[in-house]
């Protein structure tokens, strides 16, 4: 194969050239299984007026390889997600799941209440619910006469 309307033609090899424009590499899945991403799982933080609400996507892990911890205002929370035996005899043909161990770190605010936190998990999704210091909060002040 021939660049045509170049200043010098140059033969180029095919896979090279799916591989760099068409983002398309023929030995994807020998790639695949040796460059595996771990489990990674999605996080959001929000923030309302009694505290902060952490939730994490975590389907298919077990409350019992969560493990949360805070320490000098982090907050760590990792685990693992453990991989399904394949059966021999079968081929997959896609193998995208991801399976491995975790950990994600979170900074909190000086205003967190590090006593008031809850941890609940259902239906694979964690929830941690962060309170507030109670100076923190705002309060309502009347006004006399």
């Amino acid at each position: 194969m021939y660049m045509v309307g170049t200043r010098f033609a140059r033969k180029h090899d095919p896979l090279t050239l799916a591989r760099t424009m068409l983002g398309v590499d023929p030995f994807y899945r020998v790639r695949a299984e040796r460059n595996k991403p771990a489990f990674n799982p999605s996080f959001e933080v929000v923030e309302n007026e009694s505290g902060y609400v952490l939730n994490a996507d975590l389907p298919g892990v077990k409350e019992s390889d969560i493990d949360i911890s805070l320490h000098n205002n982090v907050l760590t929370i990792s685990g693992a997600r453990a991989s399904e035996e394949r059966v021999e005899g079968e081929k997959y043909l896609v193998y995208e799941r991801q399976y491995g161990s975790f950990s994600r770190s979170f900074t909190l605010p000086d205003n967190a209440d590090a006593n008031a936190v809850d941890a609940h998990l259902k239906d694979g999704v964690l929830s941690l619910s962060i309170g507030k210091k109670a100076e923190a909060k705002p309060r309502k002040i009347s006004v006399t006469q």
